[in-house]
């Protein structure tokens, strides 16, 4: 099915509220030393998309620096051994802005599989029971390892591959047909997923977005997504519209903005600039 704006309005997600806890609450964990942005882009369009409240958890050597940059978010120091992440320290730091999220987005700027394997063992057993999780990059490489996670999210999970991404969880060299393994991947982890414009859930249902060019293969545009996804999951979305919502703002930014600055021209951080003048005409 074609995602047209007919098929997003008839899908509109709550405006109502009367304080930021009823947009929803979103918990962003990535940012290793190195690559706090990709985490800082994540909660900033998640909270473009309509969350009411953001915290992110990024590395400790970079969460201060993430909090000025991002001044309406909260910020949360992850521990690290040398300079990077300890995984196995992370629910512990997180505490209750873990048990409190309504959604968890993870992976955006990790940079290291066997760091992220032990932060997903880390922090899943205080996921809580009603909270959305996107996975994104290094979180969606090391799944495969972690089948008790994807029985414990079952339902409730968003991935959001790129093609290599998508041969790993799949536990393949390659892909052949893109349709074929989004379609295994959803099945295989009880997961809406949302690949290059098609959006598929586990009873295999699929949707198309009519929009997109090759400027969005640029660097931080799937951080863009993930949290375009969560900002709608935070807004009571369900999972198949969240990514479709998400998925369709991402790229109709994107094609507005090949327009306006050129095909290859524009950056993952001015779709974010882009995304309030789609959404207005989407929900009017």
């Amino acid at each position: 099915e074609l995602v047209t704006p007919a098929l997003l309005r008839s899908w509109q997600v709550s405006r109502d509220a009367e304080g930021k806890d009823d947009r929803g609450t979103v918990l962003v964990i990535g940012g290793a030393r190195r690559t706090p942005g990709a985490a800082i882009l994540t909660g900033r369009t998640a909270l473009r998309a309509g969350a009411g409240r953001l915290t992110l958890a990024v590395a400790v050597a970079s969460a201060v620096a993430s909090a000025v940059s991002l001044p309406e978010c909260g910020t949360v120091g992850l521990p690290e051994k040398g300079q990077r992440i300890d995984g196995s320290a992370a629910a512990d730091a997180l505490g209750a802005d873990l048990e409190t999220a309504d959604v968890l987005v993870v992976g955006p700027g990790l940079d290291n599989a066997e760091d992220t394997a032990d932060l997903l063992r880390s922090i899943s057993p205080k996921i809580p029971q009603d909270a959305a999780v996107v996975l994104d990059a290094y979180a969606l490489g090391v799944l495969p390892g972690l089948p008790e996670l994807g029985e414990l999210l079952s339902g409730r999970l968003v991935l959001t591959p790129n093609r290599t991404e998508a041969a790993r969880l799949l536990d393949t060299d390659e892909i052949e047909d893109a349709d074929a393994a989004a379609l295994d991947i959803a099945r295989r982890y009880g997961a809406v997923v949302t690949s290059k414009g098609r959006i598929t859930a586990p009873d295999g249902r699929a949707w198309e977005i009519p929009a997109g060019n090759p400027g969005l293969a640029t660097s931080g545009s799937g951080d863009v997504l993930a949290g375009a996804v969560a900002g709608f999951l935070a807004r009571g979305a369900s999972p198949d519209q969240a990514a479709c919502w998400g998925t369709y703002l991402h790229a109709a930014a994107g094609d507005r903005l090949s327009s306006s600055k050129g095909p290859l021209s524009f950056l993952a951080s001015e779709l974010l600039e882009a995304m309030p003048q789609v959404m207005t005409e989407l929900t009017v």
